[in-house]
């Protein structure tokens, strides 16, 4: 479609309705203004054309001044559109550091973080919550190290049955077990050179960490049914979204492998604790979902905006991208609005304040005790989302390490 400053539209069209055709335009040109005109104007086909993205709804006759006066209008709105679009996009470039997004303090020290870590050797350990993004840190690291070029590999340890895993991780000779016709290279072998991303390590059984750590000690591994040592140059890179020391204690994982992976920590931070990322990752989203489905979406509503940052994001990022999809799959103008978020996000969040009234306490408890009860639940909680890491529970408390710990001890807090 030829590209215009404007469009003039007639409702009525000799074979077509000038309601496809405006549809036609907002899919190809979401930016050009179109003015409708029409001699058979109506409230109902003012408001659809008005949802459909009409600049204006325009009944005849009119003046010619009207005219030129509105076209004005439509076509300088049409600039600072594109103005605000191309500054959004030159924001979000700002803010990104390879595949990642994100300008507030915890994002900006990961990133100075990887800036230190990537030339080295160092085994790196990723902590965060599910969809945290953990891949795409681990990928930032290869990309800045010296061994980008080389493959990078990445295994879900989940996403394996356990008892495969080990064949995948280091490979077989044929006839290694029933069914192995072939012999096959190992995920580690495919990774010689590079870096290797091993996700959700916590499942891994005993006997496959014993060989990890073998890896990771001696740089060299056995294929399965083989006796012969392969050497390997691979960086090995692991994810959880448990506190390894807490299985370490319960007998769980390997002490030894523990501390072999615990060299350098990426502790990553939920999406509630970096709500001012919230708005650059949902343009960003908003961008790369709308280039997938071949749809040119302008913004996000304020309202859906205002939504996404108060939400608090069980899912992370993963969940706020799934959101962004979604809305744009479904979008059929030029901007998300409210109601193409799904049901639960669609009202504003109630008020979390007590009313004047307040609690009341439980008849026979006493203030000291209903303080330490609410002490104790807050730490437990706080514990919980920090996986048992008590110096990052402490500065999300504003507590010292020493206080907390005190605490815990006196409160008996348990996770």
């Amino acid at each position: 479609m030829e590209q215009f400053d404007a469009v003039l539209l007639d409702l009525m069209l000799p074979g077509r309705g000038g309601m496809e055709v405006l549809q036609d335009i907002r899919r190809e040109q979401p930016l050009v203004p179109v003015l409708m005109m029409t001699a058979f104007s109506s409230v109902e086909n003012a408001v659809e054309a008005m949802k459909l993205g009409a600049f204006h709804y325009l009944p005849k006759p009119f003046k010619n001044e009207e005219v030129l006066n509105l076209v004005g209008q439509a076509i300088a709105q049409s600039r600072l559109r594109q103005e605000n679009q191309q500054l959004r996009r030159a924001l979000l470039e700002r803010h990104r550091f390879e595949r990642l997004v994100g300008k507030s303090k915890p994002m900006q020290e990961l990133y100075r973080l990887i800036e230190q870590i990537a030339p080295s050797r160092s085994t790196v350990l990723i902590q965060g919550e599910s969809g945290t993004g953990k891949e795409l840190f681990a990928h930032a690291i290869h990309q800045r190290s010296g061994r980008a070029s080389a493959p990078f590999v990445v295994v879900n340890c989940n996403s394996i049955p356990s008892e495969l895993l080990e064949a995948n991780l280091f490979g077989h000779t044929r006839g290694a077990f029933t069914g192995a016709t072939t012999a096959r290279k190992g995920l580690f072998e495919v990774a010689d050179g590079g870096s290797i991303f091993i996700d959700e390590i916590s499942s891994i059984r005993p006997e496959t960490q014993a060989k990890l750590l073998r890896v990771i000690q001696e740089k060299e591994f056995m294929l399965l049914g083989s006796t012969e040592p392969i050497r390997v140059d691979v960086r090995i890179i692991a994810a959880t979204n448990i506190d390894l020391k807490t299985l370490v204690e319960r007998g769980d994982f390997r002490d030894d492998l523990y501390y072999r992976l615990n060299v350098i920590v990426l502790d990553l931070p939920p999406l509630r604790e970096r709500v001012e990322d919230i708005p650059l990752l949902a343009e960003h989203f908003l961008q790369k979902c709308a280039a997938e489905n071949g749809k040119t979406i302008e913004r996000l509503s304020l309202t859906v905006m205002e939504r996404l940052v108060r939400y608090p994001w069980p899912g992370n990022v993963r969940e706020l991208e799934n959101v962004i999809e979604r809305a744009v799959v479904l979008c059929e103008g030029w901007m998300v609005d409210v109601d193409l978020l799904p049901e639960e996000m669609r009202s504003p969040p109630s008020s979390t304040l007590q009313p004047l009234d307040g609690p009341v306490l439980p008849e026979g408890t006493t203030l000291n005790e209903a303080v330490d009860r609410f002490e104790r639940e807050l730490i437990q909680a706080t514990l919980r989302r920090t996986r048992g890491v008590q110096k990052r529970a402490a500065e999300m408390l504003g507590l010292k390490p020493t206080t907390l710990n005190e605490k815990i001890k006196r409160l008996k807090v348990t996770l």
